[in-house]
């Protein structure tokens, strides 16, 4: 097994944060915060009417952070919530939330399928394995650390 120096590493966290700073400065251009763009993005892709809780485990805010953000998304009228049984809500975006996502977070996911649409479709699948495959060998090690 190869040994991966500090440089390695340091490209790595590089690179992941300047797709976030890129991420955040889209957003921040379309006048959506970060936790709101994020919010409205996992309700776009999951669809409308997604759970709650798939919000919170797609999004990867906190629990505390999505509850935050969804009471303020209510209040703007972007989105509501509708009990889905006992012990699930769903979130649903109001006309005005869908027009919102039309004009932002639509687009953003436009632009991302455009990335992917240029690659071959085994760079796709190889970027996605192992960008999988560092994640679930990252959620293990993880209690060790």
């Amino acid at each position: 097994m190869k040994n991966y120096t500090s440089n390695e590493m340091k490209r790595f966290n590089y690179l992941l944060g300047e797709i976030e700073a890129v991420y955040h400065e889209v957003f921040f251009k379309l006048g959506l915060s970060d936790s709101g763009a994020r919010i409205l993005y996992t309700i776009c892709d999951e669809g409308d009417g997604c759970l709650l809780r798939e919000v919170r485990r797609h999004s990867g805010l906190s629990k505390q952070t999505v509850n935050s953000a969804i009471r303020k998304m209510e209040t703007e009228k972007i989105l509501f919530l509708k009990q889905a049984d006992s012990k699930n809500k769903r979130v649903h975006l109001t006309e005005e939330g869908k027009q919102l996502a039309q004009r932002t977070v639509l687009r953003v996911i436009k632009a991302e399928n455009e990335i992917f649409s240029s690659w071959s479709e085994a760079d796709v699948e190889k970027y996605l394995a192992l960008t999988e495959n560092y994640l679930n060998a990252l959620k293990e090690k993880a209690p060790q650390i």
